[in-house]
């Protein structure tokens, strides 16, 4: 039907599509979906939204999103607060955290610098990073992208610790586990060969 518009479908589906990563097909299959719920989950739905969005805040630490205070891992008794994990975004930590090897605390940047979207320093979370720094704190990890603005990210932090005598290590990164070094691209096998450990 050419012309037929639903003015409140319309803007559902708007809203869907300004989420990243959602086009408008997967906008329109999630508008549809909504409408599609009963009332009673409808208002659960948007209260799950409002309630999230009014209750999450940045931990007043290591900037991470919390409903308290304290984020669990800042509130832990249990990790090492001598040792911090720089990322960019909190799905960063939690991508960290589901590995189950790492046991110190975090600091999340929200952003990583990159002046081609007017994005400098003092639009990050890097001062409150500097204001963590004590005598406790002997390494930090830097664990943004490996992107040019994480790159870039890293270096810019490491230069303004280094003179505080704070070790700063990179992660590793290079090849996939289970993959195959012919598919390999040139920088990622140099990165993967610079980042080797001894065996």
């Amino acid at each position: 039907m050419a012309g037929y518009n639903v003015a409140p479908l319309e803007n559902l589906v708007e809203q869907f599509e300004k989420m990243p990563g959602i086009g408008y097909k997967t906008a329109q299959r999630l508008a549809y979906y909504v409408l599609n719920l009963s009332k009673t989950e409808a208002k659960a739905f948007s209260e799950a939204i409002t309630d999230a969005h009014e209750k999450i805040k940045y931990c007043s630490v290591c900037c991470n999103l919390t409903d308290k205070e304290l984020c669990p891992v800042c509130a832990s008794e249990k990790r090492d607060k001598s040792v911090i994990c720089v990322v960019e975004t909190p799905r960063d930590a939690m991508a960290m955290e589901a590995t189950n090897e790492y046991r110190g605390t975090y600091h999340v940047l929200h952003g990583a610098i990159s002046p081609l979207n007017d994005i400098g320093p003092d639009d990050l979370k890097i001062k409150e990073l500097l204001a963590r720094l004590d005598s406790s704190v002997t390494e930090v990890i830097m664990a943004t992208n490996p992107t040019v603005e994480g790159d870039a990210t890293a270096l810019y932090i490491s230069r303004l610790l280094k003179p505080l005598g704070i070790k700063v290590t990179r992660l590793a990164y290079g090849i996939p586990v289970g993959s195959d070094l012919e598919y390999a691209d040139q920088v990622t096998l140099a990165r993967a060969l610079e980042g080797r450990n001894e065996l």
